[in-house]
């Protein structure tokens, strides 16, 4: 996703094509995910001959968040991290192929006992489903 100020340009579209982020402002935080939609973001503009200016700042999503609504840039955000943020706005970014999506993987260690792991991975359990065991 991409997180827009409410009176930015690309903000009245319903989705936005990878390409219109060129000569943008990028705020992104050094933190997770930042590196990896960096990543992305120039995978997608490799062949762009005006890429987007990158600002990383070493903050959290939520102070990016109010940056970009204070109209000092544009974010990129996942779709888990969106939600209602005064004067900003997120629309779905797409390439040729379609929208874009990211897989995450998770590991724990078998030795670990926490009660709270056990719910967690009954709840993931009954939503997706687990990969085969690589035993």
């Amino acid at each position: 996703m991409v997180s827009l100020p409410e009176d930015h340009h690309l903000a009245s579209r319903e989705v936005v094509n990878w390409t219109d982020l060129r000569n943008e402002n990028v705020l992104l935080s050094h933190y997770d995910p930042g590196r990896d939609l960096e990543d992305l973001l120039m995978s997608k503009l490799l062949l762009a001959k005006d890429g987007p200016k990158i600002e990383r700042h070493d903050v959290s999503r939520g102070i990016i968040k109010s940056l970009i609504s204070m109209d000092l840039g544009i974010g990129l955000a996942l779709e888990s991290d969106t939600g209602n943020f005064a004067n900003l706005v997120y629309r779905e970014l797409r390439d040729e192929i379609g929208p874009i999506r990211m897989r995450f993987f998770a590991r724990w260690r078998a030795d670990n006992e926490n009660p709270a792991l056990n719910c967690f991975l009954k709840v993931l359990a009954e939503r997706y489903s687990l990969p085969a065991s690589s035993d």
